[in-house]
């Protein structure tokens, strides 16, 4: 994974609440292993018709692609437990997902590939659904480290939970796996005083 860093973007926001994993990406979509290249099937059946001809939705305009911050509504990422849903976001080139609540498999999913899943309190994600309903050019900046969504323009500022451990492998840049390996120096120092316990 790339190392997270503070991110300042514009935001696609989109109201609907309980987006289940098959409206990000419809099943027929999952037979790849890959991860690269799933962005174009993300939230297919809402950007495209049955002939694939594409039909009006929160994703018209050619400027939605420079938006990395998703605001979504409650409960998002619930269902079955794709991870490809988390990599279609990700190629699409999504690096943030505001709501007020994530489906608990695809919250983990989202962490352990480098996408941020940022909770907030409803009343919170009003207050930002409302702002950027009102400027939709206006900045948002998620600020990893302090934990911190801001909205400079107007000076707000709305404080988000995150497991420590996740946190610190974002801002490293590696998974679970990579974390582990990263003390490869000593764990080797420690085998080598405890032989003794090392079975063959």
């Amino acid at each position: 994974m790339k190392q997270f860093t503070t991110i300042t973007s514009f935001c696609l926001p989109i109201r609907t609440e309980n987006i289940d994993t098959d409206q990000i990406i419809p099943a027929r979509f999952l037979k790849t292993t890959s991860r690269e290249e799933l962005g174009k099937f993300l939230f297919y059946n809402w950007r495209f018709d049955e002939k694939g001809r594409p039909k009006s939705n929160e994703f018209d305009g050619s400027n939605h692609r420079t938006r990395q911050i998703l605001i979504v509504g409650n409960n998002f990422g619930c269902g079955s437990s794709r991870e490809h849903a988390a990599w279609a976001l990700v190629d699409y080139g999504f690096k943030i997902i505001i709501s007020s609540s994530f489906g608990d498999i695809f919250y983990n999913n989202s962490l352990k590939n480098g996408l941020l899943p940022v909770v907030l309190t409803p009343n919170e994600l009003e207050e930002l659904f409302t702002v950027i309903e009102k400027q939709s050019d206006i900045l948002i900046t998620v600020d990893l480290d302090k934990q911190m969504v801001s909205i400079p323009d107007i000076n707000k500022n709305y404080k988000f939970p995150i497991d420590a451990f996740r946190k610190t492998c974002l801002l490293k840049g590696v998974d679970e796996l990579g974390y582990i390996i990263s003390f490869e120096r000593q764990i080797k120092s420690f085998e080598s005083k405890h032989r003794s316990f090392i079975t063959r």
